[in-house]
């Protein structure tokens, strides 16, 4: 079956003045076309660079505007160093906050995925950028496979949208590892997005780099155009959101971020939670022992954190 398209967050008016639409298109992969697809493996394999298979660490990026796929910014340039601090991942899992589905949860196997331009209003040279980095059709099946909570739908049918190739482009520039989407199912509570982060924990120890990217502070109806970057251009409720947030990875307190409708300022820090649900990803593939570990913080235009964090 299809995975259906679904409705913007409640902000959607706002997100479209600011040049993003966010939509979803999906189908179900026949048997002939899942074959064809797994036939690309050894390819992809190879764009890896022949990567041991270890136990790699799990990341949340805080990904902000499209535009910092092109910004020479603090933010891009600690992108830029956490890449080449990492361990080299046979794959990436990408969870991203642009890719939301309804009552199923999708799955990317293509062998090439497309560069997903999913924005308006934006300067040509970004609509212009390619990041042709393969897939990885047989991990993807086994993400699949791993996740316990609901059925997962393989499809061709999307690609890597700018949550996830406008990072990676500083991370991997040279888009030689492999990556593959996982959708979001934003019919389920927070406690779910966590659980489906646990089952991906296993893929893991096949070397996947399991990538969370949203933002943990995101209303886009208060954002305040041109402040400058940093805590000081933070607006106070933003502020004390994700203080709130690093606090409670600070003691790996998961109830309390799974039930961050309760956290200091929530009720306007996530607006909607599209933003939010992938940093639950990413926490619940961390082990529980796993420290969380700072690598960026602060805010773009007051009330976007950029806030990206590593456990492992």
């Amino acid at each position: 079956m299809p995975l259906p398209m679904t409705p913007l967050p409640s902000d959607a008016s706002a997100l479209r003045a600011l040049g993003r639409r966010g939509f979803l298109m999906g189908s179900a992969l026949g048997a002939t076309a899942v074959l064809g697809a797994l036939a690309s493996v050894s390819q992809a394999a190879s764009a890896a660079g022949g990567a041991p298979a270890r136990r790699m660490p799990v990341i949340f990026i805080g990904h902000g505007s499209p535009m910092n796929a092109l910004a020479d910014n603090g933010f891009t340039r600690r992108l830029a160093a956490w890449g080449r601090e990492l361990p080299r991942p046979t794959a990436i899992l990408s969870v991203s906050a642009h890719w939301l589905s309804s009552g199923a949860t999708g799955v990317g196997v293509q062998a090439r995925p497309r560069t997903i331009h999913d924005f308006g209003g934006f300067p040509q040279a970004l609509h212009d950028i390619d990041y042709p980095a393969p897939g990885h059709p047989a991990l993807a099946r086994e993400a699949a496979a791993a996740v316990k909570q609901s059925p997962v739908v393989a499809t061709e049918q999307w690609g890597l949208d700018h949550g996830t190739w406008t990072v990676l482009r500083h991370l991997y520039p040279k888009a030689d590892v492999p990556v593959f989407q996982l959708s979001i199912d934003y019919d389920k509570p927070a406690a779910f997005h966590y659980a489906v982060g646990r089952d991906l924990a296993a893929l893991r120890d096949k070397g996947v780099l399991v990538m969370g990217s949203g933002n943990v502070v995101h209303n886009l109806r208060a954002t305040d155009r041109g402040t400058p970057d940093g805590p000081a251009a933070s607006r106070p409720w933003a502020q004390s959101f994700d203080d709130a947030v690093k606090a409670a990875l600070a003691g790996r307190d998961d109830r309390a971020l799974i039930g961050y409708e309760r956290l200091a300022g929530a009720s306007t820090a996530v607006a909607t939670p599209d933003h939010y649900f992938p940093f639950l990803y990413a926490l619940g593939a961390a082990g529980a022992g796993e420290r969380a570990k700072t690598v960026h913080e602060g805010f773009q235009s007051g009330t976007l954190s950029m806030r990206c964090v590593q456990f492992g």
